[in-house]
């Protein structure tokens, strides 16, 4: 039986003694070696770099150094270590303010690591590499005590091998380094944006999709901004009319705005939030105004014939004028709208589907409603007075605690 030392290629830590009998073949040692190691084993160096090609040479306490088919790699020499002082009862050390288990039995790897990107070297530090994203693929590769071997060729200088391009790796270490993203001139981040997310830089790429969205060229499918529509707001005369016809609001807030008179006809405002803005006397005709946040915004006069206002938030709205001028919704699109507590006397609400819509507690007093679909709209505590029902579909609606009798002349033609 012959024993030896093992070390994987280029590290003088961590070894493990293998004993193999004197008749072992070549091919049993490097599976021995792969197992001590875990790793894929398939040449054995001495300590000159000479390659070990029949087991019989092996002699009793030889050094051999494991390779996975990279060239040979000088094994690190030891650093010189500062004086020490050992705690018995805790069984560590203390190096100048650093500790380490004893019992642990494993020595830190070198701090220092090359990288061949593409073709060109990288070299930086183990802890840039884990501190900044612990869970990004180079900190796994790289984290821990021990010399954990990357599952990766390496070239003639020991650099780990990466098929990754170069010139968006830059950005990316240098993020590593002070946490702040830099790109020159002409860097396209979208291509820094795919490298973070192949090495899973998780924080970068949420701070490189903030930054494209920012700096993203407007195009003619680009919505519409509140800054853009406060400078063309500023520009406009009080006696001219602000047409926005078809424009795109997706998204946009638009909340408490003094918007009048404001023609808005064919326009997108889906998914936009126009809470507490003063939209009096604007034409939404035909508009999309599906999911829109419109709480406690004013509607007197507006005109939305045939709008969609699918899924939206009406909320206290006020639509009454004294001055006698009624908004116009007949035929509009309000599946599942929320009206609760608006003032909408006198509305024109002629053929518009409300089906599933809550107007709990709204003034109705004098509103058409005539061949509306009111299927399953809860109106409880709502004031009906003399509010035209002619036609209407009251399959399933709600109409508890109602403030005035509802006469069946209302609902009857």
């Amino acid at each position: 039986m012959k024993r030896f030392l093992i070390f994987r290629n280029g590290c003088s830590t961590d070894g493990k003694i293998v004993g193999i009998s004197d008749a072992g073949k070549l091919d049993s040692v490097l599976a021995e070696a792969a197992k001590k190691l875990e790793i894929n084993a398939r040449v054995l160096y001495n300590s000159l770099g000479a390659v070990l090609d029949d087991a019989s040479l092996i002699r009793d306490d030889d050094i051999y150094y494991v390779s996975e088919g990279e060239p040979y790699r000088s094994p690190l020499k030891p650093t010189a270590i500062p004086p020490v002082t050992v705690d018995e009862n805790n069984d560590r050390t203390s190096v100048k303010g650093h500790t380490r288990n004893l019992s642990s039995g494993t020595t830190p790897c070198t701090e220092w690591i090359t990288l061949n990107v593409g073709g060109k070297v990288f070299t930086t530090t183990r802890s840039t590499l884990t501190q900044q994203d612990p869970d990004s693929m180079l900190a796994r590769m790289f984290s821990g005590e021990k010399c954990v071997s990357w599952q990766s060729s390496v070239d003639e200088t020991g650099a780990y091998l990466i098929d990754r391009s170069p010139h968006y790796f830059e950005p990316i270490i240098n993020y590593l380094r002070h946490g702040r993203i830099v790109l020159d001139k002409g860097m396209s981040a979208e291509g820094v944006l795919e490298e973070a997310k192949f090495y899973g830089f998780r924080s970068m790429i949420d701070h490189l999709e903030e930054y494209i969205e920012k700096n993203q060229k407007a195009d003619d499918n680009t919505p519409i901004t509140r800054r853009e529509l406060v400078l063309r707001l500023l520009a406009t005369p009080t006696d001219k009319e602000l047409r926005c016809q078809g424009m795109d609001f997706t998204g946009a807030n638009l909340s408490k705005l003094d918007l009048r008179y404001i023609n808005f006809k064919y326009a997108i405002l889906k998914n936009s939030n126009l809470a507490g803005a003063n939209l009096s006397y604007c034409n939404f005709e035909r508009a999309d105004l599906s999911h829109t946040k419109m709480d406690s915004a004013n509607l007197l006069g507006a005109k939305m014939l045939c709008a969609n206002l699918e899924g939206a938030s009406l909320r206290g709205c006020n639509f009454e004028d004294p001055a006698g001028s009624r908004a116009n919704m007949e035929g509009a699109l309000m599946k599942n709208v929320d009206l609760e507590g608006s003032h909408m006397a006198g509305v024109n609400l002629r053929v518009a589907t409300l089906k599933n819509a809550n107007l709990q507690n709204c003034d109705l007093r004098g509103a058409v409603l005539a061949g509306s679909d009111l299927e399953n709209c809860d109106l409880s505590g709502c004031d009906l007075q003399e509010a035209n029902l002619r036609g209407a579909n009251l399959k399933g609606a709600a109409f508890e605690l109602m403030l005035n009798p509802l006469h069946m002349a209302q609902t009857v033609r």
